[in-house]
Parts: structure tokens; sequence; C-alpha cells
């Protein structure tokens, strides 16, 4: 049973980050920022022009929840969605990331 979990979770991750490595590349940034850490909070706030101070916000523990609901509903609207679809960026990102970074939607920015 730990394996089949372990081989989900594991497919869920890879699921996120080629999502966000096709969303940074249609943004007009290298996919590869998509897999650094921190340098990839860095590229997401240059996506959706927010200050890069922000990056410290991203890593206090309960703020970084908001901020992270606010950069993804900003994301969405840079590539022409709502708020619903944010909602589904921030709780599940191995489905809406690939949706936004291998589907139709242009870059907007």
């Amino acid at each position: 049973m730990g394996a089949i979990v372990s081989l989900l979770y594991l497919v869920m991750i890879v699921a996120a980050i080629a999502g966000m490595w096709k969303v940074f590349e249609k943004a007009g940034q290298p996919g590869w920022a998509a897999i650094v850490p921190i340098y990839n909070l860095f590229i997401l706030l240059q996506i959706v022009n927010k200050p890069v101070w922000w990056i410290v916000l991203l890593l206090i523990p309960l703020i970084n929840i908001v901020i992270l609901i606010m950069v993804s509903i900003a994301l969405a609207e840079k590539f022409g969605k709502g708020g619903g679809f944010a909602v589904g960026m921030v709780f599940l990102p191995f489905v809406f990331y690939p949706m936004l970074g291998f589907g139709d939607e242009r870059f907007q920015g």
C-alpha cells in the first residue's frame, strides 16, 4: 500500500512541475526555473508583476498561504482565468498547473 501512495505522490509532483515548467515558458521565462527552489518564486513574482520582496512573505508560515492565494489569482488573471481557477491552483496544483501550461490559454502579460 505504501508503494502505491508513494507512486501516486510522485506522479502528482511531476505533473505540478511539468505544468509550472510550461506556464513559465508561456510567460517568456525559462522553464527550468520551475525546479529551482526560491528562484522559481522569484520568476513567478516577475510573471505576475509583484515585488521581489514578497519572497520573504512566501517563506513565513501562515502568511505564505495568503500571499500564495494572491499570487495565484494574479497568475490566473494573466492567463485570462478567474478566481475559481486560482483556488484550484492553490489546492490542486497537480491538476490546474498542467491545465494552464498545456492548455490553449495565452499569456496576456
